[in-house]
């Protein structure tokens, strides 16, 4: 309930608070790339109930003489690179918060085509609400594997608590100033998770 609370109100603070950076940013994509503006993508979240995740756009449409979308580098230049780099693109998320879809902090809400690829124990993931940020990111995030993701996250489902997300949140702010972790090692944003290696 505590927590619930916490959300809603943060939330509708923060977007308040954000709107001149929400036009900024809004405006920038529209000059760099067009419309849409926003990236919207359905996502399983509590109970593996399916919703529509909101971001910023950071890729550019372009395709290859096949008419198929380039790779993610280089879709990902210039304004949507600066964009991602400093997680401006997961500000719309705040309005998934104040519908109760997400939280502030939780495992982070994945693809759906990824839901037949968990094992029992990582699909425990979805016993809380997604997040904007969680353990995981807090320890790693694109730099780590996905079963060291799934770890973490199953770790903070048996441990969460109000003063560790207070120090998830914390340790967020400070990672994005500094813009630790933004990629994995091999691209710009990370591989897909193609099921288990064991």
């Amino acid at each position: 309930m505590l927590k619930t609370l916490f959300d809603k109100v943060f939330a509708l603070f923060f977007i308040i608070l954000l709107l001149p950076i929400y036009i900024i940013v809004s405006l920038l994509i529209w000059w760099s790339m067009g419309r849409p503006i926003f990236f919207i993508q359905k996502r399983p979240g509590y109970k593996e109930k399916i919703f529509s995740i909101y971001k910023f756009r950071t890729m550019t449409n372009e395709k290859d003489i096949n008419g198929e979308l380039l790779s993610d580098e280089q879709r990902l230049v210039g304004v949507g690179k600066f964009i991602r780099s400093t997680s401006l693109d997961e500000l719309p998320q705040l309005f998934n918060v104040l519908k109760g879809e997400m939280s502030f902090v939780g495992p982070r809400p994945l693809l759906v085509e990824y839901l037949e690829f968990y094992s029992n124990e990582q699909k425990r993931r979805h016993d809380v609400k997604p997040g904007i940020t969680g353990w995981a990111q807090v320890n790693g995030r694109n730099a780590i594997s996905w079963e060291q993701k799934f770890e973490l996250d199953t770790w903070y489902v048996d441990n969460r608590s109000f003063l560790l997300d207070i120090k998830i949140l914390w340790i967020t702010f400070k990672n994005v100033i500094q813009r630790v972790d933004i990629s994995s090692s091999s691209s710009a944003t990370i591989e897909k998770f193609k099921g288990n290696s064991k």
